[in-house]
């Protein structure tokens, strides 16, 4: 047991250290944006005694190494400053547009998930014939478009015919089976894009277990091919399985950018495009190390429960 925990704390520390380096390149891109920040936000008439008081305000007189160092302590504290566009609190701006882009992604999760694992399933148990071929062809499909291109497809089809709105409209009085119907389109597009990844693993990792001694000693017994897969072949696919479905999910909450934008989506993606086109830049800064920690989390998460799934992994010689 004190291994398993020595290996979560030593995974917790490279996630720790990960998330500074990542804040510390966040923090000097946006430092090393072209322009004067306070005659961008102010404008060209502003007069030097104006722009003066407005870089105090903000602290851009300080060193950048003291800006960094005061951003940085502030975010550990969820203060991630003022809005330079609207002048609201940070944190006020995030929460909502937050909840709402972890609502598309479980929402496209809990239809991706389920279905990649049942079409990977059935790939392996059905390998080399029509519904095999069919749905590998499918998901090189789906993957090889972009998000955006995808999205547009359904628009025209689904929206144009009046199933579903093309412009995602919800907010904390919208019901839950109103925002489902809404935002069913956003999380289709993105239920296309990773379904492919994890249902080729899923098929992979199986069928290079049914090659294994004791899955041809079942067969041999003469046991059904799916209690095969389901009881034998896929709980020794766990680890490789997890590992691709948490990345996948880490996708869901940091790639839904351009889904966001297409689909008018009122979640953190559209947040940050419109702060970028607002010079916003402690906004921006915030919502990227938002997307940065998400990732990095889910995929200490993925590391942690691959491990967990197959003890050979803990107990190395």
């Amino acid at each position: 047991m004190s291994a398993i925990w020595t290996m979560i704390a030593k995974r917790l520390a490279l996630g720790v250290l990960t998330l500074f380096v990542i804040s510390l390149i966040i923090f000097s891109a946006t430092e090393m944006l072209p322009g004067d920040l306070a005659r961008a936000v102010l404008g060209q008439s502003a007069t030097e005694e104006t722009l003066a008081a407005f870089r105090r305000e903000l602290g851009l007189d300080q060193p950048a190494h003291t800006r960094y160092l005061n951003w940085l302590a502030g975010a550990l504290q969820g203060d991630f400053g003022t809005s330079l566009a609207n002048k609201r609190p940070i944190s006020d701006l995030i929460g909502t547009r937050l909840g709402n882009t972890l609502f598309l992604a479980l929402y496209a999760a809990a239809i991706a998930v389920p279905l990649s694992l049942t079409l990977g399933v059935l790939a392996a148990l059905f390998r080399n014939t029509f519904f095999d071929r069919s749905a590998n062809a499918l998901a090189l499909t789906s993957i090889s478009f972009p998000e955006f291109f995808v999205a547009y497809i359904l628009i025209f089809v689904l929206a144009q015919a009046g199933l579903f709105p093309s412009m995602t409209r919800i907010d904390a009085n919208t019901g839950f089976g109103e925002s489902l119907y809404r935002a069913f389109l956003p999380a289709l597009t993105l239920t296309l894009v990773v379904t492919a990844h994890m249902m080729r693993m899923t098929r992979a990792a199986i069928i290079n277990l049914l090659a294994s001694p004791y899955i041809e000693m079942a067969r041999l017994k003469g046991m059904n091919p799916m209690r095969v897969i389901l009881k034998h072949a896929l709980p020794n696919a766990l680890a490789p399985i997890i590992t691709v479905v948490a990345l996948n999910l880490a996708y869901l909450i940091t790639g839904v950018v351009v889904v966001e934008v297409v689909f008018v989506y009122p979640g953190l993606g559209q947040l940050m495009v419109d702060s970028v086109s607002k010079r916003d830049i402690p906004v921006v800064q915030a919502v990227a190390l938002i997307f940065a920690a998400a990732y990095v989390l889910l995929n200490l998460t993925a590391d942690v429960l691959s491990t967990l799934s197959n003890p050979r992994l803990i107990h190395r010689k």
